[in-house]
């Protein structure tokens, strides 16, 4: 509940005061897709709607969630994950960090395209997937749609790597 609630606030802020007051953008822009007004206000839109959601699907299962509960069951108290501990938290926060490090230090070198592969797969693989292979899909599929989109279709010159450049 505390999560959608805070973003929807969050939205509201962003289409109400973050958008109009600190994005600029020309007013001759030949496709909407290009204006630096529209992927903003979208990505708010989103955000709005999924914290409505979220405010939803809350009050929904709070009625089942108190009569379906066990009490017998065990309460995971500070665990996240099943048999997950705050030092493996903190742990895979530590592995987030070093791969950002390690992210910027390979981008001049690899190119944006490979790097975000490569972090995708890495981030989805320190959160141990369910489906490995829906992520190995992911980890190549989104960046490479991602950069056909924006270069091919938008023509913003995406950085390119000193060893492989693509298309």
């Amino acid at each position: 509940m505390r999560l959608g609630i805070t973003a929807l606030l969050a939205a509201i802020i962003l289409l109400v005061y973050g958008i109009p007051n600190w994005v600029s953008a020309p007013s001759n822009v030949p496709k909407i897709v290009l204006s630096p007004l529209f992927w903003p206000e979208v990505l708010a839109w989103l955000t709005g709607l999924a914290g409505l959601g979220l405010i939803l699907f809350s009050w929904r299962d709070k009625g089942t969630a108190t009569e379906d509960r066990d009490p017998a069951a065990p309460d995971s108290g500070a665990r996240g994950r099943s048999g997950d501990t705050p030092r493996h938290a903190y742990l895979r926060l530590a592995a987030m960090a070093v791969l950002m490090i390690v992210m910027m230090w390979l981008m001049p070198r690899l190119g944006m395209v490979w790097t975000a592969m490569i972090g995708f797969l890495v981030t989805a693989l320190l959160m141990q997937p369910r489906i490995p292979i829906s992520t190995l899909v992911a980890a190549i599929a989104v960046p490479l749609v991602l950069y056909a989109f924006f270069a091919h279709v938008a023509g913003v010159a995406i950085p390119q790597g000193q060893f492989v450049r693509l298309p």
